[in-house]
């Protein structure tokens, strides 16, 4: 059973932290649309597409540091409006947070928060230095305390070595999460980290996490199409069972159509609901 994710990008470039990671980053300078608020119209719509897409669960994500007051309001009322009209589950993804924040984004109805590790703890200050991976997991842990899934996992590719990949695992060894995303770090030319990843290196590492996580849905996300290519059910063979849809926050996706027809076309089966 494969299942489907898509994003909205609600919020994006308006992030003042300096992780070399990402575009959204307002230190780097990166070509990409910077906006404060997609209008609820908007984000609806796209709801809707994925829900037309098969998608099983829809990710709210904001740029910038953490889930500040004006922030929760925003991704509340976005909750609201799209579970009124669209039967999908909805996943928040609004950086650092604490119990409160996340209470109140479970009374909007979000049933997930996303909140990756990204790397190691002895990795992480060489890729960010405006805030500590301490804090990231400081976050997984009060999702989990409030009630909401923990969904977290991390970036590959970015230069760390395989002790890292190692500490991250047992680090979401610790925080059980029902989801995990792996991601494969993206280049920009903006940015100051190169991709350091191949497919031998993506299946190794699909199968590390299905042998280590039996029962948690391990999602191919950023950076498939470049290790992949169309040939994305490799990852999935290897112990993955879950894709994102659709474009990522500032990068293009494959078209969910086609991702849908070779999933098709390889005998998986697509579920209905996460």
């Amino acid at each position: 059973m494969i299942y489907l994710c898509a994003i909205s990008n609600i919020r994006s470039g308006a992030c003042k932290e300096d992780c070399k990671f990402c575009t959204q980053s307002v230190r780097w300078g990166a070509d990409i649309k910077r906006f404060k608020e997609k209008s609820i119209e908007t984000i609806l719509n796209e709801a809707k597409l994925a829900k037309k897409n098969r998608a099983a669960g829809f990710c709210l994500v904001t740029s910038g540091r953490g889930l500040d007051e004006k922030t929760l309001e925003y991704v509340c009322r976005c909750a609201r409006a799209v579970l009124k009209e669209v039967d999908i589950k909805i996943i928040a993804c609004n950086g650092i947070a604490g119990k409160e924040e996340l209470r109140e984004l479970k009374k909007a109805g979000v049933s997930i928060y996303n909140h990756n590790l990204e790397t190691s703890r002895e990795y992480y200050p060489k890729i960010c230095s405006t805030h500590s991976w301490d804090e990231r997991f400081e976050t997984c842990e009060n999702v989990k305390s409030v009630g909401l899934r923990l969904c977290s996992g991390g970036i590959f590719g970015m230069g760390e070595s395989e002790k890292d990949r190692n500490s991250l695992l047992n680090s979401l060894k610790q925080l059980n999460p029902d989801g995990i995303p792996i991601n494969f770090f993206i280049e920009n030319s903006k940015l100051p980290l190169n991709a350091m990843h191949n497919k031998k290196m993506a299946l190794k590492i699909i199968k590390m996490f299905r042998e280590n996580f039996n029962d948690a849905v391990i999602m191919l996300a950023g950076g498939r199409e470049l290790v992949f290519g169309d040939d994305f059910t490799q990852g999935l063979k290897a112990g993955a069972n879950s894709i994102v849809i659709g474009d990522y926050l500032t990068a293009k996706g494959e078209r969910p159509d086609k991702d849908i027809e070779i999933l098709q076309k390889e005998g998986f089966e697509i579920a209905n609901e996460c």
